[in-house]
Order: C-alpha cells, then structure tokens, then sequence
C-alpha cells in the first residue's frame, strides 16, 4: 500500500504510561513516557524534532485528553481513533506492538477519526455533563427521602403530586424539628393542597423515629446545596451559549425539548452541524439511535443499536417519553405509523414440542 504521511507518530496511551512509536524516512523510533504534564511536555518535543505532522492514539477512557489538549496547543493535527477501529491481529500483543500498528495503519491513511469539537465546545459538554449527573443525583436523593417518609409509615405522595414543593416541604421541616400532630402538620398546605386537608391528615399519621429524622434533614441540606450548584451551572452555560439564542429558541419549539436538553443538544453536537453530519441519518447513527443491519439469505436477523453518543441518547430517548405521553401531532404520528394488527396478521408459529 502506498504510504500516505511520510512523518507520522502512533500512541498507545494508558494510565500511567505511553508508548509512542515514530516512523519518518530516516527510520524508525520507539520511546515510553510517563503520564505527568512534565513528561507529556517531552513527547511534545520529541515529536517536534522528528517534524511528525500526524499524531494518532486511542480514545482510551479520558487518558487521551491531556495530550490533546497539548497537541492542539502546538497545532500538531491529530487522530483519536475509536479503539475498536485499530485491534491489531490477533497474536502477540504488546505495548511497541500496539504503537507500531497504530502508527502503520496512520501512515497509510487507514484511520478514521472520531469527533472532537473545538476547546470551547468540549469545556461545555463538561459542564453540561456534569449538571446532568447533578441532576441524576438530586434525583435519587428525591427517591431516598420518598423511602424515608415510606419508613415511617407516612403516605405524603399519595396525597401530593411532588413531594418537594413548598407545602410538602414545610411539612417535612417540621417532621425534623419534631412536630407529630398531624392537623398542625397538614396546616401548611397551601392553595389548591387545602382541599385535601383530610387526606393530607390520615396521610401524615405516622411514626418517625429519631434516625429518620437525622435522614431527612441530611437528604433535604443536600437536595438544597445540589440546587444552588445548579443555578450556579445554568448561568455559566447559559453564558456560554448566549451567542447562539436563536437556535436553543429553535430547538425549544420542537415538542418535548425544553431549554436544558436544547443546550445539551448544542454541547454534544454543537452548532455547525451541516459540517459535521451530512444528514439526519448520520447524525442518528452517530448518536446511537439506529439499528444496525444484519441480513442473510434474505432474513433479516435481530440488531442492537451501537454505543454512540451516551448522554445525547439519554437525553433524546427521555424526550420521546414526554412526547408519545403528550397531546401534539408528533405523538399522534407515532401511534398512525404503528396500526393494531389482527390476530390473522399475526406470524404462524410451530406449537412448542412436548
């Protein structure tokens, strides 16, 4: 095969260690650094010296972007390559093997790169990622201060909608201070809750015992500090995407999209997408929200959807769920496109062997 890039260097980084292997006309060179900025610092200069214009490695977990981050630094093009991609044969395996094969298959242009948006967009998607995963967590902390009140035998969501609105709340508040009478308890309701105000007393007719109080007040001081973590995060994200208004106003039209998945939907896949993905196929595809193919013989076998994108598939899978529950016309064209079948148009089976 012909070769492609004459000065090219492959990278087969892990943890603590990276074996770099360059291969130029004058020959070929293989060396180990350790993972400290200091010693990346090195590699950078290495590289330099030998005039190398390709860089590849693997996107290994996160090991890969501290090398990035420098290698964009000295506009050095580079390759994260997805692992899968590059497995060498199967035989012996080594970390200069590894290296050799990575740098081989970039010399003759036999990599294909995986996306990896500017500096701007990837400290986004850490923010946007990180809200996320605070959010999952409040979530959970919900969960476990619904487990409590279970605990003690007071049933406050079979009354409620949301057991952290500001009535429920102010109930809880006194639970921990000690308060047991439930007509004093059910006096907080507020508004339309007032209607309930016998449900909300049977409901709060129960026994919290000492430890469950310390639970609770340990669960709302942390539901509490996760929401002022969350304000802080919406406003630096929002400052980030303030350039790019009228398309969050865009997305935010579309049913089931609300101003936080719109930003999500930025961060993952930014704002130039006609660049990046041709098409709305492959902007699936890359996702992971489309089936793979697997057909032989004229029979088409059972396929999963690839990996893709983790937290844009979450995120869009959720707003498919709001949106098939909802009354708008893409819900109502997803239950026309998928008619009832009669029993007759049911595929005939073999009854199952006795």
């Amino acid at each position: 095969m012909d070769v492609l890039i004459e000065r090219a260097c492959g990278l087969d980084v892990h943890k603590k260690s990276i074996t770099a292997c360059i291969v130029t006309p004058e020959g070929k060179e293989i060396k180990t650094f350790r993972t400290h900025t200091v010693f990346l610092l090195d590699l950078i200069d290495w590289i330099k010296q030998h005039r190398c214009t390709h860089v590849a490695l693997e996107s290994t977990g996160v090991f890969w972007k501290p090398i990035v981050n420098l290698l964009e630094a000295e506009e050095i093009q580079f390759l994260v390559v997805n692992a899968q991609h590059i497995k060498a044969v199967p035989g012996r395996k080594t970390d200069v093997i590894d290296a050799e094969w990575i740098c081989n298959l970039l010399r003759h242009g036999l990599l294909k790169p995986s996306y990896i948006p500017d500096r701007n967009q990837r400290e986004l998607r850490e923010l946007v990622r990180y809200r996320r995963s605070l959010i999952q967590e409040r979530s959970r902390e919900h969960n476990r201060v619904q487990k409590v009140l279970e605990g003690a035998n007071i049933k406050l969501a079979a009354v409620v909608s949301d057991i952290m609105g500001v009535s429920s709340r102010d109930m809880m508040d006194a639970m921990i201070e000690g308060e047991e009478d439930p007509e004093k308890l059910a006096a907080f309701a507020r508004r339309t809750l007032k209607k309930k105000k016998e449900e909300l007393e049977l409901a709060l007719r129960g026994n919290m015992s000492a430890h469950q109080r310390i639970m609770l007040r340990t669960m709302l001081t942390h539901i509490d500090f996760l929401n002022e973590q969350l304000v802080e995060l919406d406003m630096e994200v929002a400052k980030r995407l303030d350039p790019f208004q009228q398309d969050i106003e865009r997305l935010d039209t579309i049913p089931g999209i609300a101003r936080r998945t719109a930003e999500q939907i930025l961060a993952e896949v930014g704002t130039d997408i006609g660049a990046r993905f041709p098409s709305a196929a492959h902007l699936c595809s890359w996702v992971g929200l489309v089936p793979g193919q697997n057909e032989s013989a004229g029979k088409r076998k059972s396929s999963k959807t690839r990996k893709g994108n983790k937290y844009l598939r979450s995120a869009l899978i959720e707003v498919a769920h709001s949106v098939c529950r909802s009354d708008n016309y893409l819900a109502l064209s997803t239950d026309a496109s998928q008619p009832e079948k009669a029993d007759t148009e049911r595929p005939w089976r073999s009854p199952t062997p006795s």
